[in-house]
C-alpha cells in the first residue's frame, strides 16, 4: 500500500523553485511588505467598489449612502495613488501573479 502526499525530499519528483539568496536588506523588506499591504488594500477596495455598484443597481442605498460610499471610495483611491507615488510603485507592482490561476487583480478597464 502506498501513501499519498508529498514526495520525500531529494526524490526528484517535486522540486520547489527557491532562490539561492533572499534579499534581506531593510529597504527591500520594507518595500516588499508595503507592496503586500497595498495589494491587500487594493483588492479590498475593488471588492468594496463592486459591492457598492451592485447595491446601487439593486436600489438598496439611500442618496446619503450613495454619497458617502462614493466619497469614501474616492478618498481611498486617492490615498492609494499617493502611497504608490511616494514609494515608486505602479498598479502592475501590486498585481501578484498566481501562476496558472492568472493574476490576483483584474486588468483595468
Amino acid at each position: 500500500m502506498t501513501e499519498s502526499g508529498p514526495p520525500p525530499p531529494g526524490s526528484g519528483r517535486h522540486r520547489a523553485v527557491v532562490p539561492q539568496r533572499l534579499e534581506t536588506d531593510a529597504e527591500s523588506v520594507e518595500r516588499d511588505l508595503l507592496k503586500l499591504v497595498l495589494t491587500i488594500v487594493e483588492l479590498i477596495r475593488q471588492l468594496m467598489e463592486k459591492q457598492a455598484l451592485r447595491r446601487l443597481d439593486e436600489g438598496d442605498l439611500t442618496d446619503a449612502e450613495v454619497e458617502g460610499l462614493g466619497l469614501g471610495l474616492m478618498q481611498l483611491e486617492r490615498a492609494m495613488e499617493d502611497l504608490k507615488d511616494r514609494y515608486g510603485l505602479c498598479a502592475e507592482d501590486l498585481n501578484i501573479d498566481l501562476g496558472p490561476l492568472g493574476t490576483l487583480l483584474p486588468e483595468p478597464d
